[in-house]
């Protein structure tokens, strides 16, 4: 597979697509969430858009843009994105809520005792609004990328 032929891949550049954006735009989200400017949203999961919600919703709409909204692949990649994008709020949400309990009680028993511990990561998952903002910027690139080369 050449290059060339990567870069033909119209469902896979609007997947990317979707996905990198997701990702810039955290960056200003978390700037105004936090006043200061944090580039570690750029490679880390979690926060406002969801990346997975945009990379799956952008390639399950681009593959009913070429491929047609009546193929089993596009069913298949419907079924696909409900069961990450029901992962990223889901599991892995209720995974960073349990990180965010076992820092406290490490917290509170470490008060007192010049131990440093590491923290577990408590930003794992994505509250509903973000996997739909995640999911609104799939479609939405997805849709644009085939008005351009569609």
């Amino acid at each position: 597979m050449s290059f060339s032929a990567i870069l033909s891949n119209h469902v896979l550049i609007a997947a990317l697509a979707a996905w990198s954006l997701a990702q810039i735009i955290k960056l200003p989200v978390e700037f105004f969430r936090t006043g200061k400017w944090d580039w570690s949203p750029l490679t880390s999961a979690g926060g406002m858009p969801s990346s997975h919600s945009a990379l799956m919703a952008g390639v399950a709409h681009a593959i009913g843009l070429y491929a047609g909204f009546d193929t089993p692949l596009f069913a298949l990649a419907v079924a696909i994105a409900m069961i990450v994008i029901y992962d990223a709020t889901g599991i892995r949400r209720q995974a960073g809520k349990h990180a965010e309990i076992i820092n406290v009680i490490v917290q509170d028993l470490m008060e007192g005792h010049p131990l440093n511990e590491e923290h577990l990561r408590e930003v794992l998952g994505h509250t509903p609004l973000q996997a739909l903002m995640g999911t609104l910027l799939g479609i939405g690139i997805a849709q644009l990328v085939w008005l351009y080369w569609g």
